[in-house]
């Protein structure tokens, strides 16, 4: 294995390919039923293509706003820059921006559409909770979705689903019109365009749950302690439960890139999770302490 796929995950490469191609392939009905029930051509290739070009180029920005993330410095966090920098040199990646959250709420999350752009951020609950060990474990996860390139790819997935529901979402706001043909098409279109949505919902839970166990085995890997990253999940999520619903729900829309998702014990969108079940990942790196302990 050489230094550049140290922590790298080919099945997951192969995932996000199969994942972007099937988006794609259903992206293309997409606007293939819009072209067709009489939208323009080239107003709809405008309009994707400036959203994509939002969500690809500025998605992390506003992110990060919205999180309240600020960069730091070295100077400002040294132990946090000394563990990534670390870290990074063991993964062989350039060193990403480092940012925190002021919050209670124990968490960690890497954004930006490419290695040379990432930022891992990191909650100050997360830092006053965890051990130096704990720490680098939770930090190596996040670096291993920058190493896998992941993080790009959800942006990108993430732009089919947001585009087809707002589609739907426009399309019911004007209605169909009063001509029977028209409201024949719109129906079409926006039968078309749920089903677009329903698709890309159900890849994008398959491609996330996946990745973060990618990540997982990736930070184990990496700093040769799963045992470490168990201990952090746990009193992550341990934490998490004790935190208010109410504040969960301000950063909800930040779960599929966060370390451990902040949802309410027992919600009925715990279903549709875009983590694995915490049991599930514990059991996951307690099989790659064994084969660690095997080789040693």
């Amino acid at each position: 294995m050489s230094r550049r796929d140290f922590g790298r995950d080919t099945g997951l490469q192969a995932r996000m390919l199969l994942t972007m191609f099937l988006l794609g392939l259903v992206y293309a009905v997409l606007i293939a039923v819009a072209v067709s029930a009489g939208a323009g051509a080239a107003s709809v290739v405008v309009i994707a293509a400036v959203f994509f070009a939002i969500q690809l180029f500025a998605s992390d920005k506003i992110a990060l706003a919205a999180m309240g993330a600020s960069e730091v410095s070295p100077a400002e966090a040294p132990e946090l820059h000394a563990i990534i920098e670390r870290l990074c040199v063991q993964a062989d990646l350039p060193k990403p921006r480092v940012a925190v959250v002021e919050a209670a709420m124990p968490n960690a999350f890497a954004l930006g559409r490419s290695q040379k752009t990432a930022t891992v951020c990191a909650t100050t609950g997360l830092l006053g909770l965890l051990s130096a060990a704990e720490l680098e474990g939770v930090l190596a996860h996040e670096l291993t979705h920058v190493l896998n390139r992941d993080v790009m790819v959800m942006t990108i997935a993430s732009f089919f689903a947001s585009l087809a529901a707002l589609l739907v979402r426009f399309g019911f706001f004007f209605g169909g019109g009063r001509n029977r043909n028209t409201q024949a098409t719109f129906a079409v279109v926006m039968l078309v365009s749920v089903a677009v949505y329903v698709v890309s919902f159900v890849l994008l839970r398959a491609l996330s749950r996946y990745r973060e166990y990618a990540a997982d085995r990736g930070a184990a890997v990496i700093t040769g302690r799963p045992s470490a990253l168990s201990s952090a999940l746990m009193r992550i999520s341990g934490t998490i439960e004790q935190i208010p619903s109410r504040d969960l729900r301000t950063v909800a829309q930040m779960n599929a890139f966060f370390i451990v998702p902040a949802r309410t014990k027992g919600a009925l969108m715990s279903l549709f999770s875009t983590h694995p079940p915490l049991e599930k990942r514990i059991a996951a790196l307690e099989r790659i302490e064994a084969e660690l302990q095997a080789t040693r």
